[in-house]
């Protein structure tokens, strides 16, 4: 099936049903607010290389976690009892966000680009994207960044300046979202690390079905 090539006038969408087996559904198109919200509320994300023209994916299978579902190890709950950690939100999303793209840039590379720090950036500034750091006895030891639409949390990317940095803010974070109802932490691909910390794969429809729990669709494809 050919990859939908998105009209940069019409904000619309493919079903994403009809995306490729690797995930990808359509080609094109920019990374205005109106447009990412309308991926993110369909299972929706952009996710492409500096000077490629922007790859919107939807993958058959998704990898979660619920909030009130997350794994906290034994050696983390040490961690937490030797030392005083806490999270702060949105302390400063462009530089949280930035941080997520050096730690990636100079090892195997980032998706992270300038088009998308600003666009994010928007996100942020209306309400819709979020960032968490997290520090260890007072010092910013990491944090995440991400989109936040009704009660469903679409993360990004993560860093840690310090051991155990963003494992204490994706933690800590998940608590907030379980006091506050939200029904998922969309990890989009699946790791070990967060396979470790309670993640699971789920089908795309029952990945849509948390979709409209947690929040009204702003628009069907």
């Amino acid at each position: 099936m050919p990859v939908f090539k998105l009209d940069d006038k019409k904000i619309v969408f493919p079903d994403p049903t009809l995306a490729e087996d690797d995930g990808l559904l359509a080609i094109g198109g920019d990374l205005s607010m109106n447009r990412l919200l309308l991926a993110y509320s369909n299972g929706i994300f952009p996710w492409y290389n500096e000077g490629e023209p922007i790859l919107w994916w939807a993958p058959k299978e998704r990898f979660i976690i619920r909030p009130g579902n997350i794994h906290i190890s034994h050696s983390m709950r040490k961690f937490f009892k030797k030392h005083e950690v806490y999270i702060r939100l949105n302390r400063d999303f462009s530089d949280t966000m930035h941080r997520c793209r050096l730690k990636r840039e100079f090892a195997e590379g980032t998706w992270i680009t300038d088009d998308m720090e600003k666009a994010y950036k928007v996100l942020s500034e209306n309400g819709f994207a979020v960032s968490v750091e997290a520090y260890i006895n007072d010092a910013l030891a990491g944090g995440l960044y991400g989109v936040s639409l009704g009660k469903c949390f679409f993360g990004e990317s993560m860093f840690s300046d310090m051991e155990n940095g963003s494992k204490i803010a994706l933690i800590l974070f998940s608590k907030v979202l379980e006091e506050n109802g939200y029904v998922m932490i969309d990890c989009q691909f699946e790791t070990e690390h967060l396979k470790s910390m309670g993640g699971e794969t789920i089908s795309f429809e029952e990945y849509r079905e948390l979709l409209d729990c947690g929040f009204v669709i702003v628009r069907r494809p």
